[in-house]
């Protein structure tokens, strides 16, 4: 018996290297400062509103 031969690893992911690879000049572009600082208000939030409601 002879083993299948997987090659469609490479190819397939050869497109979305095409397709990340490419950047659109009107999309939304974020400092990683900016990410992460909404991401410690969005906790500070959450953990506020949970000292305050709780439920």
């Amino acid at each position: 018996m002879a083993k299948d031969s997987k090659t469609g690893g490479f190819q397939s992911a050869a497109g979305l290297i095409r397709y990340f690879d490419n950047e659109d000049e009107k999309a939304l572009k974020l400092s990683p400062y900016v990410v992460i600082a909404l991401c410690v208000i969005t906790i500070t939030l959450v953990i506020v509103a949970n000292a305050l409601y709780p439920t």
